[in-house]
């Protein structure tokens, strides 16, 4: 018989049981004392916390991000794009946590699933610490021996009004929808603590309270700090200069973009057709809509009365999948789906057809047919694919569909959720909608056109969904009769 151990178990005498016991427990006592006072002497500087305990060394600029905070209850960061805003700020709150004994920390931002991406950034982060410092964490809280604990919030002032907190952060906030609102929440919550503010974002839009803390004098309390990508690039920052160098040959037809997003600062062509407000205004809450919106998982069984948008192309742009689902008089975007080039047609309808079966029906589908015809819709026919409609995308016909998406979001009867994607290429929803511009023609008609570089894909699909909503006269047709 094999020996499992090479000690025989000791049988103790009950005189034996209690000190053996108590000499355990002081060793345990021992050892828990010595983590939490090593914790404590290097978590005194948040600095010298995210290189000892986080394992990572901060860049210049985010060390003085730190101190900001550290020395200031209200902070503000506009940085570039994927310099580590939201990175440094999650190591921040974690510190906080560890540190400061029965403290309630808050994430809000402009939807609910934002915040818990945030929040599952600090709980990666709780692996480094040492034992017996943090619970495991949870969907939407992390709770810590010490009493402390981090919550993320929906955009709801309502929810955020009634807890006591400490801290609250807010990432991207210049994207909130009903930004003030929520401010003046936090502003009471933390009015009893006397507490901390720290916010965060891309420039977006000037009408809101994130462009306000940077350029009006009510808002002098905040110390802030902008950082463009030039005081992000490699070795100073995480940003790779060849990176950029291709970033921003390929944003050469739209530098206001490459201004908002790189050298993070305001700005905004006077030609777009949706402008950053409204396109804010529409991301779907709790408050702006009644439901915290989440993309629909196009693997889930679903029910409900649903109308599509497709955009085809082949090589140069890529053909696009919009689906919006229409309750009462609101309409809300549940999927988008990018197929990668070069597009296969057989891919694109197997794909619809799947997903048709999985949501029950489409009540209606919308299809850019201009370049393939009716050929296209026999073949969704073919494929068992219902109620699919062409639609040329002739001018008049562009302004009918991209002036009915306009007049819904301004009569708030559209919305959406803050979706992010890395494939086929990286982008946002928000992004993809304010990619449109307009001109007037000599003949009172509007064109349409996008900046070299960008695509306006996700926008028409996303359009012709809406228009799927409605009812599609047929187009006028006129002809010179000879006299």
């Amino acid at each position: 018989m094999p020996r499992y151990c090479s000690n025989k178990p000791r049988a103790l005498r009950p005189n034996q049981i209690l000190p053996k016991w108590q000499k355990i427990q002081q060793n345990d006592q021992l050892v828990e004392e010595a983590m939490l006072e090593k914790t404590q002497k290097l978590s005194a500087d948040p600095v010298v916390f995210c290189k000892e305990i986080l394992g990572f060394k901060p860049f210049a600029y985010q060390e003085q991000f730190i101190q900001l905070f550290k020395e200031n209850q209200f902070t503000a960061a506009r940085w570039s794009r994927q310099s580590g805003k939201s990175f440094i700020v999650a190591a921040l709150l974690l510190w906080y946590a560890v540190t400061h004994s029965n403290s309630a920390l808050g994430i809000v931002g402009p939807s609910w699933r934002q915040t818990k991406r945030i929040l599952q950034r600090i709980a990666t982060f709780t692996r480094r610490l040492p034992a017996g410092i943090v619970f495991k964490p949870q969907r939407t809280q992390i709770h810590f021996t010490n009493g402390s604990t981090i919550e993320a919030f929906p955009n709801n002032p309502e929810t955020i009004r009634g807890p006591t907190l400490h801290v609250v952060y807010a990432d991207e906030f210049n994207y909130v929808a009903n930004d003030q609102e929520l401010y003046d929440a936090i502003l009471y919550t933390l009015g009893t603590t006397d507490g901390k503010f720290v916010c965060s974002s891309t420039p977006w839009h000037t009408d809101s309270v994130f462009f306000k803390i940077f350029t009006h004098k009510d808002f002098q309390d905040f110390k802030t700090l902008h950082v463009p990508v030039e005081k992000a690039l490699e070795p100073n920052g995480p940003l790779k200069t060849s990176i950029i160098r291709k970033i921003r040959t390929q944003m050469g037809d739209d530098p206001a973009r490459w201004r908002r997003e790189m050298e993070a600062e305001w700005a905004e062509d006077e030609d777009v057709w949706l402008t950053h407000s409204l396109i804010a205004s529409c991301i779907g809450t709790s408050k702006t809509c009644g439901e915290d919106l989440q993309e629909y998982n196009p693997e889930t069984q679903r029910r409900g009365e649903f109308f599509a948008g497709l955009d085809l192309a082949q090589t140069r742009d890529y053909s696009v999948l919009s689906v919006v689902e229409r309750q009462n008089d609101k309409l809300f975007l549940r999927h988008v789906k990018i197929f990668q080039q070069p597009t296969v047609y057989a891919t694109v309808l197997g794909y619809m057809k799947a997903l048709q079966d999985r949501w029950g029906r489409f009540e209606r589908i919308r299809v850019d047919f201009t370049r393939e015809g009716p050929s296209i819709i026999a073949d969704m026919e073919n494929a068992g694919i219902n109620n699919a409609e062409g639609v040329n995308f002739s001018v008049p016909r562009k302004s009918e569909m991209a002036s009915l998406l306009k007049q819904r979001m301004a009569s708030h009867q559209f919305f959406y959720p803050m979706m992010n994607w890395e494939r086929p290429y990286r982008g946002d929803i928000c992004t993809e909608l304010n990619v449109e511009r307009y001109s007037l023609h000599k003949d009172g008609t509007i064109g349409y056109h996008h900046p070299t570089g960008t695509h306006d894909d996700v926008f028409w699909a996303t359009a012709l969904a809406v228009y799927a909503t409605a009812n599609m006269e047929p187009e006028p047709f006129l002809t010179i009769i000879q006299r």
